[in-house]
């Protein structure tokens, strides 16, 4: 599942801006001058029918449901995907969701060089 793209969408799709936080910070550039976001994962409780739990049961030893979410770096949700299994393992949910066309990932434009 999802979350709504209408809701969780960059400013800028095209990624053409870098921030001036960016641009002014030698701690920052050049490494981040190409990054969108950033991702992270977190664990939300769910309440799972007993029969189908042994999947969402992870370390903590109660279901949970893995979400990943993409902020910017104006701490904006620009996409989101829930539903994975609690075991499911944060690398597994990346490769799967950026390589699904049909869910969007944001990625900058392509560098020709």
């Amino acid at each position: 599942m999802s979350i709504d793209n209408r809701y969780n969408k960059p400013s800028d799709p095209e990624f053409n801006d870098i921030l001036e936080e960016i641009i002014t910070d030698s701690r920052y550039m050049p490494h981040f001058k190409d990054c969108i976001g950033a991702i992270d994962g977190v664990h939300v409780p769910a309440s799972i029918a007993s029969e189908d739990q042994v999947p969402y049961i992870g370390r903590k030893g109660i279901p949970t449901l893995n979400i990943m979410a993409l902020c910017n770096f104006d701490m904006q949700f620009i996409f989101a995907v829930a539903g994975w299994e609690g075991t499911a393992h944060d690398a597994r949910i990346f490769l799967t969701t950026i390589r699904n066309d049909v869910l969007n990932f944001p990625k900058p434009p392509s560098v020709i060089i």
